[in-house]
């Protein structure tokens, strides 16, 4: 048996740490439960003999055995009786098992320096990561945003109170989900990104404050009141966002993201379809037909209408007006006649 047909196959664990490695010098090697195999994984969903690892003249190649699950590599599907050349290196998955295959000229990364690590892991409690100084940040920015906007709407010589309760409740609503999304990453893989969630929150609500602030602002600018149809989509739009973004972290397969954009999309078209049912009979069917607080009037940028031209355009609305009085006049006289 010549060098280079010897290997090393890795069990890993959901978080990309190697669990077992086992050396391969004979070939073939059987993977499964059973106590006939080479090598045998406690997992429930392989079968007895899963699949076989052997050597041929293009190299190690894996070949799946007869099995309920098979495997996957990558985002193609592996089925009985099917055979893939591995090359250096290549990770794959049999049943739920994620497996590593490493030939003797597969590259190795350098090996780390004992001093950087250690003195990493004693600092490590006194300063904070990028990572970490980014999500403070944000979190800063956001708590930022929460007391101007609080300010905007509360009479000057407001209480404290009065902020603290508009900043401190959203703010524990935040880690609760936060920290909801991380339990639920560490159910399914083994980790508890905190921050990760921690940063996707924070974006999406810093950027619907931002939305909130500067669509009042153009529609009022610009005398375009149809804009504020917007306001009404930022939030369903948002929340579809908001959870297929955190399910990227809870579940990272291509496959099982796909199906949950399709769905936050289904929800969505749900959500404005009722949307414009129930607004079916007011004059613009996704958001208010006009501004209930009106920005600084040195933000106007277009010429005010003057009043003659609004009351020609209500001049239409008369006689419809008019008609409509009638026809309840007349029912109203008629219920005074049934009742004499």
């Amino acid at each position: 048996m010549t060098a280079q047909r010897i290997g090393v196959l890795e069990l890993l664990g959901r978080e990309g740490q190697v669990l077992r490695v086992q050396r391969v010098t004979q070939w073939p090697l059987r993977i499964g439960r059973s106590a006939a195999c080479d090598w045998i994984l406690d997992d429930p969903h392989l079968a007895a003999e899963h699949a076989q690892l052997d050597w041929a003249e293009s190299g190690p190649q894996l070949q799946m055995l007869a099995s309920l699950n098979g495997g996957w590599l990558g985002e193609r599907r592996l089925r009985a009786g099917e055979e893939l050349v591995l090359g250096d290196s290549a990770q794959f998955q049999l049943g739920a098992s994620q497996l590593r295959w490493r030939s003797l000229d597969a590259a190795l990364p350098p090996e780390q320096p004992l001093e950087s690590h250690l003195h990493r892991l004693q600092g490590q409690h006194l300063r904070l990561r990028p990572g970490m100084l980014q999500v403070l940040g944000l979190l800063l920015l956001w708590l930022a945003m929460l007391v101007g906007q609080q300010w905007s709407q509360l009479d000057p010589g407001a209480r404290w109170m009065d902020y603290s309760t508009a900043v401190l409740g959203p703010l524990g609503l935040l880690l609760l989900w936060v920290g909801f999304c991380a339990l639920l990453t560490q159910l399914f893989r083994r980790s508890f990104p905190f921050a990760a969630h921690l940063r996707i929150a924070l974006s999406l609500l810093i950027l619907r404050l931002l939305l909130a602030q500067l669509l009042p602002a153009l529609a009022y600018a610009f005398s375009w009141p149809r804009l504020m149809v917007l306001e009404g989509l930022t939030d369903t739009f948002g929340l579809a966002l908001l959870l297929t973004w955190h399910a990227s972290l809870i579940w990272p397969r291509p496959r099982v993201l796909r199906r949950i954009a399709i769905a936050m999309l289904a929800l969505v078209c749900l959500d404005l379809g009722l949307d414009m049912a129930r607004r079916q009979e007011q004059q613009y069917w996704l958001g208010p037909a006009y501004l209930s607080a009106l920005p600084p009037p040195a933000l106007r940028l277009v010429e005010p209408k003057p009043v003659g031209e609004l009351m020609e355009s209500l001049r239409p609305l008369e006689a419809e007006l008019a008609a409509q009085a009638k026809k309840e006049n007349d029912q109203a006289g008629v219920s005074v006649e049934l009742e004499d």
